[in-house]
């Protein structure tokens, strides 16, 4: 991957440890800098309820207001459907595995398939084009995803399914 990618880290709320994991922040990280920016903000209100709404928004850099980009209703911890604008998407849809067996789960955007896969390492994740062109990377023990800027047209399905593959693979259902 190359130099000019996005590097985004999640960050939990430092001042609530006991807030639901799918509440938390997407900062880009800017390169040779300690300063970050804000790109994404997942907010789901009721910790510990397998239901309810995931709200997804995102900072407009022109504005510097946060607007919203989606929204994630979950009937249970492994089943929901995600809301793109008024793009409704099937949670499987956005997991979809080729064969049981499977090791990856794909999604489409842009016109395209793509499919994110378990490192060998088993923890970190990565994303590549029906190519093999890697598109992002998840390294989980620094909670940052590194998406190239040739994903910058579709970063919210990217930044989404990643979220949706770490949280389903903490539960175990990959």
């Amino acid at each position: 991957m190359a130099t000019n990618d996005l590097v985004l880290h999640f960050q939990r709320p430092a001042d609530n440890p006991d807030a639901d994991l799918r509440t938390f922040q997407v900062r880009q990280i800017v390169e040779g800098s300690t300063d970050s920016i804000d790109m994404y903000k997942f907010h789901h209100p009721v910790t510990g309820s397998a239901s309810g709404v995931t709200s997804i928004q995102r900072k407009n850099t022109t504005t510097q207001r946060w607007e919203n980009a989606g929204q994630i209703e979950w009937a249970s911890d492994s089943n929901a459907s995600v809301y793109f604008g008024i793009e409704r998407i099937s949670c499987r849809e956005l997991r979809r595995a080729k064969k049981a067996s499977s090791k990856s789960r794909r999604f489409k955007a842009a016109g395209a398939e793509y499919k994110w896969k378990i490192a060998e390492n088993d923890a970190d994740l990565f994303c590549v084009s029906t190519r093999g062109k890697i598109v992002a990377t998840w390294t989980q023990a620094e909670e940052t995803l590194r998406v190239a800027d040739r994903a910058e047209g579709f970063l919210d399905r990217v930044v989404v399914t990643c979220f949706l593959n770490i949280w389903m693979k903490q539960l175990n259902i990959w």
